[in-house]
């Protein structure tokens, strides 16, 4: 393991800060690290140490999980993965497939240290750009992407509380899907969620990832990672979402559904039963995650009656004039997007693993 001495960041007369790397091999490093995030006001899911294996073993990506460290305690933590691309550029990002990253600190020295030392290594790897995905933002100036929104919103105590909290004419929409018959499950594992997510996706025109990421994901988060799936009368599957338990919020993260969700109203059916199911368990927060503004996501969480955040992704640009624009909004991939949608479902499956690898 590297270790990093930064002179010159002392807290009060303590021991100088230290920032090193988090090795997955020693368990009471990775423990040591989760206990930080678990208690850190302004961590995340994203901050947990078992992405590190994900980014690497899934997607083969070299990840640098650095902590500060002072006296043996941890004060601040910045997962960053290296993603070299020849499509889609050359960056250290802290998280790739994440929506939140970026610093998690309890000391403004500690946040700098690490966000130096982050610095310092984009330019060893000869990186274009270095991305923090803040939720806040913390350099004003540091070029942001303004483009995505985040919405969150309170889980009231009471399930009918909640049912009523949702604006009139989305709630119709769940008592039809509720008078259509349709039912939920919790699933032991990901093959129907995967079934309705490519299918998804292949429609949209945009790559899957692969089914061993959402085994992987199932496998290294345990309880904090669930997939429930809404099924017809009938027990057709229609609808699933896969979601992150995160202290005492509930995140659904990625999702698909079936041509015929629409008409019988599975998704709103789904969302409200995770929700629904959230408020049982005595969680507090439903996230319901990243959108785009002026996308159907955006419309379908604003009806919902949660309201949007933007959020701050940070860069520093070292070989870039501009922010790189890899998202499905960016004009010049509208063919790409009308090719892949006619493209065969297998072999869609089979080829965009190796593309979205790349997309981070």
């Amino acid at each position: 393991m590297r270790q990093i001495v930064r002179q010159g960041c002392p807290l009060s007369d303590r021991g100088a800060l230290q920032i090193q790397r988090l090795d997955s091999s020693q368990p009471d490093q990775v423990a040591r690290w989760e206990a930080f995030v678990a208690r850190c006001p302004n961590a995340t899911f994203f901050h947990r140490a078992g992405w590190q294996t994900i980014i690497r073993d899934v997607f083969r990506h070299p990840t640098h999980f650095l902590f500060a460290e002072q006296d043996g305690e941890i004060l601040g933590v910045l997962p960053l993965a290296h993603v070299n691309s020849r499509l889609f550029g050359n960056a250290l990002t802290g998280l790739p497939f994440a929506v939140y990253g970026g610093v998690a600190s309890e000391s403004a020295a500690a946040a700098l240290a690490l966000e130096s030392e982050a610095q310092r290594l984009a330019i060893e790897l000869d990186t274009d750009h270095l991305e923090l995905r803040h939720i806040e933002r913390r350099h004003t100036d540091w070029p942001v992407q303004e483009l995505y929104v985040t919405f969150r919103k309170a889980i009231l105590p009471k399930e009918e509380d909640n049912m009523l909290a949702i604006p009139r004419k989305q709630r119709a929409m769940v008592r039809k899907g509720i008078k259509n018959g349709l039912t939920s499950q919790v699933d032991a594992n990901a093959d129907r969620f995967f079934a309705l997510y490519a299918d998804n996706v292949h429609r949209h025109g945009t790559p899957a990832f692969p089914k061993r990421y959402f085994q992987a994901l199932m496998q290294t988060f345990g309880r904090d990672c669930e997939v429930l799936t809404v099924s017809s009368a009938e027990g057709r599957p229609l609808s699933s979402v896969l979601s992150f338990y995160f202290r005492d919020e509930v995140l659904p993260y990625y999702a698909g559904d079936d041509e015929a969700a629409r008409d019988l109203a599975a998704n709103d059916f789904k969302y409200w039963e995770l929700m629904r199911l959230a408020c049982a368990r005595g969680l507090k927060v439903f996230d319901y995650g990243r959108s785009k503004e002026g996308t159907g996501p955006y419309a379908f969480k604003r009806n919902w009656g949660f309201e949007p955040t933007p959020l701050n992704y940070e860069y520093r640009l070292y070989k870039r004039e501009s922010i790189p624009q890899n998202n499905p909004a960016n004009a010049k991939y509208k063919l790409l997007i009308a090719t892949w949608r006619r493209m065969p479902l297998g072999l869609a499956n089979w080829l965009g693993p190796f593309i979205v690898r790349n997309l981070g």
